[in-house]
């Protein structure tokens, strides 16, 4: 009894720490109102393509990464979704072992991270994880008028 007693709470003691540790998976958070000084980033970021013609969503992804061809489809999905605005919102996605200088610049700590851009190349939000369909389409179409 004392055996099952010790693993149910093991079982729980987990249960508990994924829960915290997932939490903020997927969770559209806004960026500090700070503007790009760095020139080193401005210069990135423009290389990059995330500056310029309408609003951009930059993610980092690589090819051992599992969960980034989720990451791929929604943004591909909310990006046609939002293809008829007056400013269309631009698909980038960058290799992190192709772009570590990006990654570290933009403290990518984590795959996969999402990134959206207004047009003058200020972020305006951080995706840590798979983002959801609703809440990009919800941050980007204000980006996109």
């Amino acid at each position: 009894m004392i055996e099952i007693t010790i693993l149910v709470v093991i079982v729980l003691a987990a249960l508990a720490v994924g829960t915290l540790l997932r939490r903020r998976d997927g969770k559209l958070r806004a960026a500090d109102a700070v503007e790009p000084t760095e020139s080193a980033r401005s210069e990135l970021l423009v290389a990059a393509g995330a500056t310029g013609s309408g609003p951009a969503i930059l993610h980092f992804s690589a090819d051992w990464c599992g969960p980034c061809a989720a990451v791929r489809r929604v943004v591909a999905g909310v990006a046609e979704g939002l293809a008829d605005a007056p400013n269309p919102p631009l698909d980038i996605e960058i290799d992190i072992d192709a772009e570590p200088t990006l990654a570290r610049e933009l403290n990518v700590l984590s795959l996969p991270t999402t990134f959206v851009f207004d047009r003058e190349g200020r972020e305006r939000f951080r995706i840590s994880g798979v983002p959801k369909t609703a809440d990009l389409h919800t941050a980007l179409e204000p980006l996109t008028v």
